[in-house]
């Protein structure tokens, strides 16, 4: 029953070697014997630790097992979807792509022509508006030069018409006192 050991005879038989004959339960040998035989039998009955590795073993050869065919088939989804992509896919958005670049590219074109068109149109309208602010500005600053120069000319023709007519109230003031000196003397 042992597994590792050699197995005697009970019962005091003769060994199968020729050696002495043994007593059943009284020798050291046979105790030695019989504690062996027991812890067989305790690691067959109650000892899993053989079994339970052993169902690990398996299950961990089945898992990796299938997980390799699960990523083998991720992998191989992804070589087909890559294939797709390349032979079709790209061929197609390429094409749309040339085709609608030209046409962006003529829109691009035709919208720069408008918008340097229009730059030019606002860069003439606000030199033209320069320039007549520039004109009247001058216009304005010659007509002030000629109304500073007239003031003086103004000044003394209206200090000369002030003058006369201080001059003609005088010589009417005073012949109205003459004229009331003959009166008061009646």
């Amino acid at each position: 029953m042992s597994g590792g050991g050699t197995e005697s005879p009970v019962g005091g038989e003769v060994a199968p070697g020729g050696g002495k004959k043994r007593d059943s339960l009284g020798t050291a040998g046979s105790a030695h014997l019989i504690i062996k035989d027991l812890g067989e039998i305790h690691s067959r009955l109650l000892d899993h630790r053989p079994v339970i590795q052993g169902e690990t073993r398996y299950f961990v050869k089945e898992f990796e097992e299938k997980r390799g065919l699960r990523e083998m088939r991720v992998l191989e989804n992804l070589k087909n979807m890559i294939h797709e992509t390349n032979e079709q896919t790209l061929p197609k958005c390429k094409e749309t792509m040339q085709d609608n670049l030209k046409e962006v590219l003529q829109r691009l074109q035709i919208v720069n022509d408008s918008v340097c068109r229009l730059q030019q149109r606002e860069q003439e309208r606000k030199k033209m508006y320069n320039d007549h602010l520039l004109a009247s500005e001058e216009k304005r600053r010659l007509q002030w030069e000629d109304f500073m120069k007239e003031q003086p000319r103004r000044r003394a023709q209206v200090d000369d018409e002030h003058r006369r007519a201080m001059e003609r109230l005088r010589e009417q003031y005073a012949e109205m006192e003459k004229d009331l000196a003959k009166f008061s003397t009646f």
